[in-house]
């Protein structure tokens, strides 16, 4: 069972507690920077940010890390926390959108600290949930005066992640035509499956993409569509048929995004097009 499941339900959710962050990602609690480092390094205590972060509301609802080959890097290596109000007395049912914050640090050199707004579509209420965009984000290198940077970026983004649960109100007002959807599905498919120069060589069609996996989003509005497309970039499990080295027929299947800095690149840059194609419908 995973720490999401146990604490993100939408029926019964409660805030992750210390003792379950420092077992499931430990370089959460990193005071000083890892060895590595060099003395102009200034080290972001991830948990210091996050107590101040539960105390304007937010609570850590989920937490993971990344893996580490190097000895003794695991316990400041890279690490995403998930953050919801889980107080605010609100009633989720499926199919509602949840704001949250995403908080990706680490004390290795292997990333800046970074605070994101992210929308989440509740699919099942024990916790499943497809994040439907990253927002808005501040970036903070480790060097400088980083503690009045980080609480400055942090209030802005908690005021950007509020702003944008009207998006998807704006969004399912707005009718695609099937050429209109093509458009949102032909940008998705270079975005994930692209390589440095904008080809794609995958057996997976752009128009895979735009095919809803439960009966509930068979809407043609921006929303719904960028959401079938959003989830189908991001899950992995689509079928399609290439050709190995010898030229014989080689049935494959996409891969789902699981590492962190993918994760959110890709879920930005949808969220960019879905905006973009919302201005220009509107």
């Amino acid at each position: 069972m995973s720490i999401y499941t146990e604490t993100a339900r939408f029926d019964t959710g409660r805030a992750l507690t210390e003792t379950e962050m420092r077992r499931f990602a430990p370089s959460i609690f990193a005071v000083t920077a890892h060895e590595s480092r060099s003395e102009r390094f200034k080290p972001i205590p991830t948990i210091e940010v996050l107590r101040g972060l539960m105390r304007e509301g937010f609570m850590p609802v989920g937490a993971k890390q990344s893996r580490s080959r190097t000895e003794g890097k695991a316990d400041f290596t890279k690490h995403l926390i998930r953050l919801r109000r889980v107080d605010d007395g609100k009633v989720y049912h499926v199919g509602d959108t949840v704001c949250e914050i995403l908080l990706k640090n680490a004390n290795d050199g292997t990333s800046a600290y970074e605070l994101m707004a992210g929308l989440f579509r509740v699919r099942c209420l024990n916790s499943l949930v497809t994040q439907t965009g990253t927002i808005d984000a501040i970036k903070v290198r480790h060097s400088g005066d980083v503690q009045h940077k980080v609480i400055e970026g942090t209030y802005r983004v908690l005021g950007e992640a509020e702003r944008t649960l009207a998006a998807p109100q704006d969004w399912s007002t707005i009718r695609l035509n099937r050429e209109e959807a093509n458009i949102l599905a032909d940008a998705a498919h270079v975005l994930r499956f692209g390589d440095t120069d904008g080809e794609t060589k995958t057996p997976i069609k752009a128009e895979q993409l735009l095919v809803p996996r439960r009966h509930d989003d068979r809407s043609d509005d921006l929303w719904t569509t960028w959401n079938v497309v959003q989830e189908n970039s991001l899950k992995g499990g689509l079928r399609g048929v290439g050709r190995d080295n010898l030229g014989r027929p080689r049935r494959m299947r996409s891969r789902a995004v699981n590492g962190i800095d993918q994760d959110i690149k890709l879920n930005k840059a949808l969220w960019l097009l879905g905006e973009r194609m919302a201005a220009l419908k509107a």
